[in-house]
């Protein structure tokens, strides 16, 4: 058997290329698209206090591994919830281990790649892109955006203000304000963060605006109304047809034709729209994970 890689959480970090790691998401949306991942259905253990998921795919063209996370509330931080686990990259040819990864970096990181990526849901780039949360996730989204589209102005918001204003700091062009105001002088908004109810309004929202919601892994994000007047996209299929916590808390009893895959616009399938509402709801999946681990075991 040839050397196992095995990478902690600050070299699964160092490893993820960010502007690779977004390359190579967009390969493995474009390939869920089209029915090119072997993935089964995400699975999940209940314990009293969180969950353990399961998350094995195979992407052509990337390779296959297996993500082991955790999904636990922070008792540092009170209402926020963490992802830790691990991601174990295998040979696609002859089934040999490469690499062991921290999942956490590695989850955040591809998470706000693929966010990142449904802003080509719209045909002009935003000219103020607001991010709400100041966890791991909303770090991880900063980052990305300073990496990969550094001239667009953020604006941070979150519940703590000190803790928003702290984050905005490491981004080259970025402030902090409140959550209503941040949302309503932005073009973009992403959504960050572990909320188990609505952390913006559908009125806060700016004509033709672009919503992110990569959170609410324990309940809904984003308002009914914002679902109800956007177009829909989604990583894959599942989010919507799929019960949580495989698929999205605001895409249940959702029409799954209103649900748009992100790696079709990517492709080139389906055309990017201008002066509407779009609302890309992430749920994850193991096709993404493929992606960043590929990018972290070459790195690495």
């Amino acid at each position: 058997m040839s050397d196992l890689v095995v990478l902690d959480k600050a070299q699964t970090r160092a490893a993820l290329d960010l502007p690779r790691v977004l390359d190579a998401v967009a390969v493995a949306l474009i390939a869920l698209s089209r029915g090119g991942v072997s993935a089964p259905p995400r699975i999940a253990a209940l314990a009293p206090a969180g969950l353990l998921g399961a998350m094995p795919a195979y992407v052509p063209g990337l390779g296959l591994a297996a993500k082991l996370v955790s999904v636990f509330g922070d008792p540092e931080h009170p209402g926020r919830s963490r992802h830790l686990g691990l991601v174990a990259l295998f040979d696609e040819h002859d089934g040999q281990p490469l690499a062991v990864l921290d999942a956490e970096p590695l989850t955040a990181v591809r998470t706000a790649a693929s966010a990142t990526l449904s802003l080509r849901v719209r045909a002009r780039p935003p000219g103020r892109i607001a991010i709400v949360g100041t966890g791991v996730q909303a770090s991880a989204q900063l980052a990305m955006l300073a990496a990969v589209e550094p001239h667009i102005p953020v604006v941070v918001a979150g519940r703590d203000a000190a803790r928003a204003r702290d984050l905005a700091h490491r981004h080259p062009d970025a402030t902090a304000a409140s959550i209503e105001d941040a949302v309503r002088t932005a073009d973009a908004v992403f959504c960050c963060t572990g909320a188990r109810e609505p952390v913006l309004r559908r009125s806060w929202l700016a004509p033709g605006a672009h919503v992110s919601s990569v959170g609410g892994s324990h309940g809904h994000e984003l308002d009914a109304d914002t679902v109800r007047d956007g177009r829909l996209y989604a990583e894959w299929a599942g989010a919507a047809t799929s019960a949580p916590p495989a698929g999205a808390y605001e895409l249940q009893g959702v029409d799954p034709d209103r649900v748009v895959l992100l790696g079709s616009v990517l492709a080139g399938d389906h055309p990017p729209v201008d002066d509407e509402l779009t609302v890309f709801k992430s749920t994850g999946h193991g096709a993404l994970d493929v992606a960043a681990a590929v990018v972290a075991y070459a790195g690495g």
